[in-house]
């Protein structure tokens, strides 16, 4: 049985529609997990642990300068770097004629929080989970109102200039420091 061009075309942009895991809107790439790599930056919290020494543990927050002021060691770079990185800087810096044989511990207390706008029930500014997904930042902030455009999401980067269009699928990945816009929709 012959198919009409009509019906190949319509076969191809169907399958094409399929397989595209995160289309966009005027020919930008689709944002994937990838994309949002989670990098410390100012604003994120992280918590030292030094054992058997408390007064050398606690929270601290990242500097605009990207460092963190550490007891008995001074400023330590912590921006764009991971934990484990943090945590060797500051048992190298303890050990250099402080603390016999110290153990650190490093982990992240909390990112930076991310903002969401527009056409939600609660527009603000809402606290970064891990695996955080435009459906959970919508819903986090009330749901959609009923102008919302449901088709099409912007989001401006930490850090970034500009605000990218995308279009609006649940699976978004959001990253610390993100500001999320839903627009309005025109009927």
């Amino acid at each position: 049985m012959a198919k009409t061009w009509f019906q190949v075309l319509t076969l191809t942009l169907a399958l094409t529609a399929v397989s595209a895991p995160n289309p966009v809107i005027a020919g930008e790439k689709p944002r994937e997990s990838r994309d949002v790599e989670l990098q410390l930056a100012p604003g994120d919290t992280i918590k030292v642990t030094t054992y058997g020494l408390p007064a050398l543990s606690g929270d601290f927050v990242i500097s605009s300068e990207g460092t963190i002021a550490f007891p008995l060691v001074g400023n330590v770079k912590a921006a764009g770097v991971k934990p484990s990185a943090i945590q060797e800087t500051i048992m190298a810096g303890l050990a250099s004629g402080y603390v016999t044989e110290p153990s650190v511990a490093v982990e992240v207390g909390s990112y930076r929080p991310i903002y969401i706008l527009g056409e939600v029930g609660k527009p603000g500014e809402y606290p970064y989970s891990l695996g955080l997904t435009i459906r959970d930042a919508v819903a986090k902030a009330g749901g959609f109102t009923y102008r919302a455009n449901e088709k099409r999401v912007y989001i401006k980067g930490a850090g970034e200039e500009d605000e990218h269009p995308y279009k609006l699928t649940a699976g978004i990945p959001v990253a610390p420091g993100d500001t999320i816009r839903i627009g309005e929709r025109y009927f």
